[in-house]
């Protein structure tokens, strides 16, 4: 029994001795690690961050009535480019009742003040001719004779006056009867005509429709908008965590979704000094106003990215930041430069602007070396 339990610990032994011995076989048959490089390279390097918009006219002009009524007819359409002074609706008053019969009462009123002022100027008239008769036989004095006269000549200017108040009262009644009297020619408030130059974006009113003037007590109905589409700005938003890091003028990149290919410059004039809390998060709003350089017509409302460039570094030499490598406790970064075959050591560079891809360098590696990547592994044929 003894005997057979050596024999059993001796075949065990053999058995564990082999499986060793296979097993550093195996070992010694697999290829040598061999680690990829890479060199650096002259780039450019922009740090920018992003944010989403519109494009935007820079001044909008909401064109209203000075009359309330109907649109009797409408002579733009949106896309047609306009001067100021042309004609862009035309509108049909309905006149209000109230306003209507005091006009009416305003004009009774004038008629009866013009008569009493005709009869005080006729009995003025006898009055200063009797005198003068006998002012000129010397019955009456100077004095009494003058008295006389400025009587009449007042009697004169009041008939006057109340002649032309009875114009006005007419005028008035015609207005509000018509929006429109006789002597107003293209100043007439039926008359909508553009106040400026520029695109019409927009005819949000129909034949028909009715509209209200525009008052201190009601800001009207928009006839039509107008906007100079050569002046163009980006309005968008950015997260509070972003707006920290920018500031007025700097430059911007936009790209519209809808014009593919192609970026504009605009420079950043405007971040609120508020921010506006969105979906949970704080928003400020921002502006940026394009330089066209070329004809690319960019209509209004468009959807755009803007980058903000906050850094930028121009021919300079840069590192894919995959690999650079810190260190544990001092956070100092480093690369591995190979310095014979397969053979690295550390060296501690610094760097510059980063964009979040490649970085730049600016000491520690020079054009040519070779920088192992550290955190990749290839077999040896894939080998430079």
């Amino acid at each position: 029994m003894k005997r057979k339990g050596t024999l059993i610990t001796l075949i065990v032994i053999i058995l564990l001795f082999a499986l060793g011995v296979r097993y550093i076989w195996l070992k010694d048959q697999q290829d040598p690690i061999v680690y990829q490089y890479e060199m650096p390279a002259i780039n450019s390097v922009v740090k920018k961050t992003v944010a989403t918009g519109s494009i935007v006219p820079k001044e909008e002009v909401l064109i209203k009535p000075n009359i309330s009524g109907i649109i009797d007819a409408i002579f733009v359409e949106a896309g047609a480019t306009i001067v100021s002074g042309d004609l862009i609706a035309k509108v049909r008053v309905v006149p209000n009742i109230s306003a209507l019969n005091s006009a009416q009462n305003n004009i009774k009123s004038a008629k009866n003040q013009v008569e009493t002022a005709r009869l005080t100027l006729e009995g003025q008239k006898s009055i200063f001719e009797r005198q003068r008769v006998l002012f000129d036989k010397g019955v009456v004095s100077a004095n009494e004779f003058d008295n006389a006269q400025l009587a009449f000549d007042q009697a004169t200017q009041r008939y006057n006056q109340e002649q032309v108040n009875l114009l006005a009262a007419e005028q008035t009644y015609d207005i509000v009867k018509t929006g429109s009297t006789q002597g107003m020619g293209a100043s007439a408030n039926t008359e909508i005509r553009a106040t400026v130059s520029g695109m019409v974006l927009d005819v949000p009113v129909k034949v028909g429709n009715q509209v209200i003037e525009s008052n201190n007590f009601n800001d009207g109905t928009t006839i039509a908008i107008l906007a100079d589409v050569n002046k163009m700005i980006f309005e968008g938003k950015v997260d509070e965590s972003e707006v920290g890091k920018i500031s007025e003028n700097l430059a911007l990149e936009i790209t519209v979704g809808a014009i593919e290919n192609k970026t504009f410059d605009a420079v950043l004039d405007y971040i609120a000094p508020k921010g506006i809390e969105e979906n949970g998060a704080v928003q400020f709003e921002i502006k940026g106003t394009l330089s066209k350089k070329d004809t690319t017509f960019i209509r209004a409302g468009l959807s755009a990215n803007a980058s903000i460039i906050l850094a930028r570094a121009d021919d300079v030499l840069t590192v894919k930041e995959a690999l650079i490598q810190y260190d544990a406790e001092t956070l100092m970064p480093f690369v591995e430069i190979e310095t014979g075959d397969q053979n690295f050591e550390r060296r501690e560079v610094t760097l510059g602007i980063s964009d979040g891809l490649i970085v730049e360098v600016l000491s520690g590696l020079k054009e040519g070396d070779q920088i192992k990547v550290w955190n990749q592994l290839k077999e040896p044929k894939q080998a430079y």
